[in-house]
């Protein structure tokens, strides 16, 4: 359909000018929502973001095998992940340990703990609990002492077990530390009356060669340290033991070295020199 004419000029169809305003209408309005989506987003994401909670992660293994390995730890740090992104804690540093969790004074001999801890108060600070939480994947990660435990509950630091939930108070923490206690007592106890048994058959329990494998090893580790160790004969041990530490060398059980450490290392290789020469 052709739009009129009036004196040689073509005059707007009434159609054509509805058609028109009804287009710009509806970009005018599609502006809007897009704005308005996008702001509501924005804001979702805000709110979503400080409503997270600040924590703290601990993870532990006993043995320095499962430390360099790195098995035991990322199975504890996935499951501490997996816990936080479901009940909202947003991790704010991460804690890695390799040491024995048995004895009461463990504390002291677990310098990453103590650090966490110490982060933990610092994030904490004028909130209600006065410390953020420390989040483990497993009670016994961070101790199977329950005297222990209860060291720590005094510091008035929450700790949340990921296997527990988010929800267990101190007291329900005792409970489930006593009761693993008691039934890691109970196997050490019927693996002590097996193997009693086992001997009074007529059972020789053991390997009979360990202490040719444990000297055997003992004098590779002396060798490997003695090119190392020569020269610094002429200094008095506990400055040896300190050289030995700096240089990041482990000590014979793992740790850092002490001077009665290297006094009998310097006694074993003597005596092995002397063999030699015999």
């Amino acid at each position: 359909m052709e739009a009129p004419v009036f004196d040689g000029q073509h005059v707007a169809s009434p159609v054509a000018s509805l058609s028109l305003n009804f287009n710009e209408e509806l970009d005018r309005l599609l502006f809007k929502m897009r704005f308005t989506c996008g702001r509501t987003i924005m804001c979702n994401f805000r709110e979503n973001k400080s409503s997270m909670r600040a924590a703290v992660s601990y993870i532990r293994v006993s043995k320095p095998k499962q430390g360099r390995s790195g098995l035991g730890l990322e199975a504890q740090q996935a499951a501490i992940r997996s816990f936080c992104a479901q009940h909202g804690f947003s991790i704010e540093a991460e804690y890695r340990e390799v040491e024995t969790g048995k004895g009461a004074d463990a504390l002291e001999r677990r310098p990453e703990l103590a650090a966490a801890m110490k982060l933990a108060r610092k994030l904490g600070r004028g909130g209600k609990s006065g410390a953020a939480p420390i989040i483990i994947a497993k009670l016994d990660r961070l101790s199977r002492d329950v005297h222990f435990i209860s060291g720590l509950m005094v510091q008035r630091i929450p700790f949340i077990v990921t296997e527990l939930g988010p929800d267990v108070d101190p007291f329900m923490l005792h409970i489930h530390a006593a009761v693993a206690e008691k039934e890691r007592e109970r196997i050490a106890q019927r693996t002590r009356e097996a193997l009693a048994a086992a001997k009074a058959r007529g059972r020789k329990l053991g390997n009979p060669n360990i202490g040719q494998l444990r000297q055997a090893e003992a004098h590779k580790r002396a060798a490997d340290l003695r090119s190392f160790i020569e020269p610094l004969r002429s200094l008095p041990a506990k400055r040896i033991s300190a050289i030995l530490n700096e240089q990041k060398i482990a000590a014979p059980r793992g740790g850092d070295w002490q001077a009665t450490q290297v006094i009998r290392l310097l006694a074993y290789l003597d005596q092995k020199t002397s063999v030699i020469q015999l």
